[in-house]
């Protein structure tokens, strides 16, 4: 039910919009509020905090329709998802019923998750911003790098040093969105997703009450990175979604182009090409399902998560530039959303965690 909604939204609203999206650089507010109401922002979210409370595989499901109509919009649906999960799991009663809520709900809009910074990205180790205790408040100084949906989110997740070096002295911290001393940048200039706003923040000794402090003090660490195993099935997911849209394209045209007397598709080059990226698709689909499944049933899952973002998300890169190899010359032009595709799918083997770093989680699990 919950993978039916997501398709009927997605090829409703999705699929005829995804370019004016791109073009205007913004998705609409009123689309972010349908998804909420769907229940699509809170899809692992117990139904007493307003969620769908549908599962991870119910999401994994969700996230592959919504990525193939719009891979901007996925994104912002994969970080309020993640944003909200974290919460319900580390939070207290009274930030669950003001944040959960609230993402679930759309008042908030969306959520945001502040963890990389200029200096520390895959080493969080050396992260730099700071929480000073002040009384009953903390204050939080430093700047994060290449955060989501940063100047509409309603609350940010952020991590903040508030005891000693590496990742042991990290603290989590609930931020909510126009916070004296919190200053979003402008829009990154990105080569895909460019319907997805990315900015930079500021902390510019930003307070907090001290029950903004999400889960244990200096216990921030275990937090981010149970987000991230989480968060990988998502980046997984939407690395498939789109992967998806750009093989149903290359089908079509090549049923409908015509060289040499006949379809391009009675070509074996064009048939292995779509041969192998199908085979590839469903190989990525079963990963993804494979972790989200463990994930629902309590299982331990960073290792299958960490398998299904390295897979999906370079296989995905490989099928969509199959797919404008397809298309020939028109592929690289706008006129076909294949080439949105391939700028899209790029930094899937980026964030939530490198390739490199994926494989790095994998050989030290099978390794121990």
């Amino acid at each position: 039910m919950v993978r039916d909604t997501a398709r009927a939204f997605s090829e409703k609203t999705l699929f005829p919009n995804a370019a004016r999206f791109e073009r205007e650089e913004k998705i609409p507010r009123e689309v972010l509020a349908e998804l909420a109401s769907l229940g699509l922002m809170s899809v692992n979210i117990p139904a007493q905090y307003e969620g769908a409370e549908a599962g991870a595989v119910a999401y994994a499901l969700a996230m592959f329709e919504i990525a193939r109509g719009c891979a901007s919009t996925a994104v912002t649906m994969a970080v309020t998802n993640m944003v909200g999960e974290v919460i319900a799991k580390f939070g207290t009663e009274p930030q669950r019923e003001r944040y959960v809520k609230g993402l679930a709900t759309g008042e908030l809009v969306a959520g945001a998750f502040a963890l990389s910074e200029p200096e520390a990205g895959s080493d969080p180790g050396s992260m730099r911003t700071v929480a000073e205790r002040k009384g009953d408040r903390w204050v939080i100084t430093g700047a994060k790098q290449w955060i989501t949906s940063a100047d509409f989110a309603g609350v940010f997740v952020v991590w903040a040093r508030t005891g000693g070096g590496g990742t042991a002295g990290i603290s989590a911290f609930l931020v909510p969105a126009q916070t004296p001393g919190l200053i979003v940048s402008k829009h990154e200039d990105k080569m895909g997703l460019r319907a997805s706003s990315t900015c930079a923040l500021t902390f510019d000794a930003c307070e907090v009450p001290e029950d903004a402090l999400l889960g244990e003090l200096n216990g921030g660490f275990k937090i981010a990175m149970m987000a991230l195993d989480g968060g990988r099935i998502g980046i997984g997911a939407q690395a498939t979604g789109i992967a998806s849209a750009a093989l149903d394209e290359g089908v079509a045209y090549a049923r409908d182009r015509k060289q040499f007397g006949k379809s391009i598709g009675d070509f074996q080059a064009i048939q292995w090409m779509i041969a192998d990226s199908r085979t590839e698709l469903d190989a990525a689909r079963l990963l993804v399902l494979r972790a989200a499944s463990l994930k629902q049933a309590g299982a331990l899952f960073s290792r299958e998560a960490a398998m299904a973002k390295v897979f999906a998300t370079e296989k995905a890169g490989i099928i969509c530039d199959r797919m404008l190899q397809v298309h020939g010359g028109y592929g690289y032009t706008k006129d076909y959303a294949i080439e949105r595709h391939v700028r899209d799918v790029r930094v899937s083997r980026i964030y939530e965690g490198t390739s490199e770093i994926q494989r790095t989680v994998i050989a030290r699990n099978v390794l121990r």
